[in-house]
């Protein structure tokens, strides 16, 4: 079975035969999924760094119940929770927001800031509808590092498929002043991605 692996790495002998019995989910540009059984992955990073960012950000964010939760690690993987549903840029492209969907996304991002991340801010991609409308994580990057006060990259995402009106709009019933500071700020820079084509 190929490892599918960019780079080539030291994994254990038990995490070598864990790669082994297990199915291959996918490759991205930090490392490779496997799906172990049906309740958990193990992800293999390329990088330690972003093995151990990665896994640093699950750790604090244990208590959310939006995060996958983490059964073990080691330098150049994680083992955890599967997470099932449909990716939210695959949900948007087909079907338009509801109010307990904007409300999952608006309570995920206060989460963020009762974790006290510096960046509230998530890509459409990293995001998973569940059938109930609440939010699951996968792939948290930078949140403790970067510096973004809004969820810029998640707006844009939405503005792409033409939602993020119908969003803002259920923003402004759940919070008017978080409304107000994301509108403000994500079209402004929505404005200077226009003027800069």
């Amino acid at each position: 079975m190929s490892r599918h692996f960019t780079n080539p790495i030291y994994l254990s002998e038990r995490v070598e035969n864990i790669i082994k019995n297990s199915d291959f989910l996918g490759k991205g540009n930090n490392g490779v999924v496997y799906r172990i059984d049906e309740q958990t992955i193990i992800k293999i990073f390329n990088e330690e760094k972003v093995c151990k960012r990665e896994y640093e950000v699950l750790r604090r964010s244990r208590k959310c119940t939006a995060f996958p939760k983490v059964y073990g690690h080691g330098r150049f993987y994680i083992i955890r929770d599967y997470v099932d549903g449909v990716r939210l840029d695959k949900y948007l492209n087909k079907n338009e927001f509801n109010f307990q969907l904007a409300e999952s996304i608006v309570k995920l991002i206060k989460d963020f800031k009762k974790l006290h991340y510096k960046k509230l801010d998530i890509r459409c991609k990293d995001l998973y509808v569940q059938p109930d409308y609440s939010i699951k994580v996968i792939d948290p990057k930078n949140n403790f590092d970067r510096e973004m006060p809004y969820p810029r990259h998640l707006m844009k995402g939405m503005h792409k498929r033409h939602r993020l009106d119908k969003f803002l709009s259920y923003v402004k019933e759940i919070d008017p002043k978080l409304y107000e500071f994301w509108s403000e700020n994500v079209f402004v820079y929505l404005e200077k991605i226009e003027n800069s084509k």
